[in-house]
Order: structure tokens, then sequence, then C-alpha cells
């Protein structure tokens, strides 16, 4: 369904200004989720807080505002303008039929007044209310519990250094719906009972299910679930989730706690009691331990959505099964005799095998989203993986260093796998390995990507893992 809206079908999304590159992809898949199309006439300034879409109806716009961790709100447009005289015109020419509904007579009101990089005093934001005077307004304010909600928005650019006196473009619209960025702190790896090294932040997990466009009564699977953070938030959306780690201990549980004056796991600390904390449980299938490179899956199994974050080697190793010369042992603390023995898994490896699974188990429109590790001053889009029944849809970074990001990449699944079909793998020249510990950087700046790992963990809060926890391979 295309995007040409209706006249004045139009409204103002306020985003937050939080992973931006993320924000354009999230909106994007979940018009798409929601039955729209994100078409090329959008008013869309990226890194702006303030977008202008064009979207069919109102119950379109409030299915995205179910789903966005990106976005903060959405409003029914009814003016724009770079001067209060454009913004007033803008009002003035705005069909008043389709005004009276929410101006009735019987009807509460309020107005509020957002403005971005400027702060406005009380006296100035009167002033700016008591200018909508024109407006056919018959109703009762409100001010703790209105009907209607409507706002004045104000854009004084990105530079905090030098704002302006007037704002460059101004909106006035009736509130709709807020986005869910409460998940973001009810979700909190801080709260979360059972953590790893390697815990996903809660508003990347929600932007991955996003970006994966995972919807109710899906089966999304993890390869690398880890503590299952990633099945938390598929499950929160209604989709049935499963995963399989090569990590016995991480997979039941048991070994050395990553939680800071914590030494060891407790007895209920599990992916089940992540999910039952948050009253998901009836969505968990299961996970197992298993090797990503030796798929255990029937022919004919298949996945709404896989949703991973592959180990990179920092902070937690890459290894499959197979012999080495070193001495095998045995799991610490572990309940059973087990015994396993693993060899090193280099990243070319993981994503070719990746690729491969994603192609063969992702129903037809199915999407693969994962994260790759980035050398910047070496990046090219020549080295993200590519495979012949797979096209990209979005590749987003997040930086971690002048020198290191990383980037999630979303993939979608066009064509029917044959098993001739395979990956194409990342050129040799960019993936740079050690004997012991591969990854895809040189590494004469590992050590450089621990400490931004690190500061990372710090910047969203998560400061209970512990550093005894974290190691350089």
């Amino acid at each position: 369904m295309e995007l040409a809206a209706p006249a004045f079908r139009r409204y103002l999304l306020l985003l937050a200004q939080e992973h931006l590159e993320f924000r354009l992809p999230e909106i994007s898949s979940l018009l798409s989720l929601c039955g729209g199309k994100f078409s090329g006439e959008q008013e869309i300034r990226v890194n702006s807080p303030f977008w202008i879409l064009n979207i069919p109806s109102e119950e379109m716009a409030r299915g995205l505002m179910k789903r966005t961790v990106c976005a903060k709100s959405i409003f029914e447009l009814w003016g724009h303008g770079r001067s209060e005289g454009e913004l007033y015109a803008s009002l003035k020419n705005y069909p008043v039929d389709k005004m009276l509904p929410y101006l009735q007579s019987d009807s509460t009101y309020k107005v509020h007044i957002h403005t971005f990089n400027k702060t406005l005093t009380q006296a100035q934001k009167i002033k700016k209310i008591d200018a909508l005077e024109f407006l056919p307004f018959k109703g009762k304010v409100n001010l703790k519990n209105p009907e209607h909600i409507f706002w004045i928005l104000e854009d004084y650019g990105m530079n905090p250094n030098n704002v302006p006196e007037e704002p460059f473009h101004l909106y006035f619209g009736r509130w709709i719906a807020d986005g869910q960025r409460e998940l973001i702190e009810s979700y909190s790896v801080k709260k979360r009972h059972f953590i790893g090294n390697t815990s996903m932040d809660a508003c990347l997990s929600f932007i991955m299910a996003n970006h994966g466009r995972v919807k109710p009564n899906d089966v999304v699977y993890d390869p690398f679930v880890g503590t299952g953070g990633l099945l938390i938030s598929s499950a929160h959306f209604g989709a049935y989730v499963c995963g399989t780690d090569i990590d016995y201990n991480t997979i039941h549980g048991l070994g050395k706690a990553s939680r800071k004056n914590q030494k060891w796991r407790g007895p209920d600390e599990n992916i089940r009691a992540n999910l039952r904390q948050y009253g998901l449980e009836k969505y968990y299938l299961d996970a197992l331990v298993a090797d990503s490179s030796r798929p255990i899956w029937r022919k004919g199994m298949l996945f709404d959505a896989i949703i991973t974050d592959p180990p990179y080697g920092i902070r937690e190793a890459t290894r499959r099964t197979g012999s080495q010369k070193e001495a095998v042992k045995s799991v610490e603390r572990s309940t059973e005799n087990h015994i396993f023995v693993s060899s090193n898994y280099h990243l070319s490896d993981i994503f070719f095998d990746l690729l491969k699974f994603a192609a063969e188990y992702l129903v037809m429109g199915g999407r693969l989203v994962y994260w790759l590790p980035i050398y910047r001053p070496e990046y090219t889009e020549e080295i993200i993986p590519r495979h012949p029944c797979l096209k990209l849809i979005s590749n987003c970074e997040q930086m971690l260093s002048s020198h290191t990001s990383r980037r999630l990449i979303t993939m979608e699944k066009v064509k029917e796998f044959k098993s001739g079909s395979k990956p194409v793998a990342i050129p040799a020249e960019h993936t740079v390995l050690k004997s012991n510990a591969c990854i895809l950087i040189p590494c004469r700046i590992k050590m450089r990507i621990l400490t931004c790992w690190m500061a990372s963990i710090c910047h969203t809060g998560d400061t209970i893992l512990s550093v005894r926890s974290i190691s350089v391979v």
C-alpha cells in the first residue's frame, strides 16, 4: 500500500535523539508491518527529531506507536511553518470540518508546548498559546485530564552553542499516541534476573525486534542466545522464542556470575527465569546446547525471524565443536559430567554459516538481524556478507570509538534456498585474524575495543557487570 496519503492526512513524528541511524529502518519496518509503505514523499531530515509522514490512517499511526522505541509521540499535523506567520496561515488553511470534532463545546482540551534545543519561560509559553485564539476552540480547558491534547512544537536547530532567537520550524498538531520508550527502563538489564558479559541493552534489543518485523505468533530463533536478552524483546511482541548456544554453563545457568559482587550464579538464574520475570514464559519454547556451525534442525523447519548477536572474540570467545591439541577440561561447577572439545571459529566463518542458515531456515519474507563488528578506517560496504537468497534491507552503525564500531545488518529472504547457493564471504583483506582469537579488526587495537565496550556499558547505565568477568582472549 502506498503512503501517498489523502489531502491533509499528514502526521508529525517526534523522535528521540538516540541511535539516529536506527530510526529510519525501524519506522520503515513498522509501517510495512502495519500494512503501509515508506515512500520517498516523506519530509525527513534524518538527524532531526521532527519528521512529517504521510500515513493512510490514524489506526496505522497508532499501530506504529505501539511498537516503536525510537519515536516519542505522533501528532495529526494541522499546521507547519518556518515562522509564526507561516504557521498561523497554515492553520487557517486547515479544513474547519476536520478540526470541529475535537473542538466541541462539551469537550475538554489543553495545549502543550515542546521546544527542541531551547527552554522557554512560562510567560513566553502563555503568549504563544494566547496567539492561537483564532482557532475555533469551544470546549473547556482541563490541564489534568483533557479529552484532547494539542501541541505546539518548535525546532531551534541542532547546535546547542548557537541557539537562534526564532525557531527554524514550528508545528501544531493533535496528539495521537506515545511510543514505547518506557520499555527501555522497565526491561533494563540492571533489573534483570539473569545476565551475562554480553547481555544486550534493552533499547537495542527492541530495535532489533522491530527491524526484524517480529509479530504475534511468529517463531523467532537466536543461534547465539547467551542469556536470552534478544528472546525477551521478541516475546514481548507476542512471538514464540527459542535459541541455541555452545556454552553449556550459560544455557544451564551454571558457573561464575557476571553480576558485580556475586561469585556464582544462583539456582534460578536461567533464560526461562528471565522470561518469567516479565510475564513472558508462555512464549518460551526452549534453549539448547548446540554448535551454530552444525545446525541441528530438520529440513523444513522454518523461522519467521532470526535475531542474534554473534560473539566477536572480545568478551565472549568465538568457538565451535572440534578437536584441539589442548587438554580437555570439564566444565566448572557443572552438575553433570559434561565435557566438550572446541576449536577456533573465525568470524568470517561465523557470518558465512549464519547467512547460509538464514537462507535455508527462514520463511519467505522472514528477516535476519545481526551485528557485524567493523574496523572503521578499512570499512566499505563490500565487506558486508551477502547471499543470493537474502536482500540487504538496512545497515546501521553504532560507533564505539573513532576506529571501531559495529553495524546492525537487516536482511530479508527473497528467494527459495537451493542446495548449491552459497553466501559471499567477507573479503580476506578485511579479515585480520590472530592465531587464537579471531576478530574482524587488526589485533593491535584489540585492547582499545575492550575499553570502548566497557565505556559503552557505563554509558547505558549497566554498571552491574564486574571487571573480572571481562577478559581479552
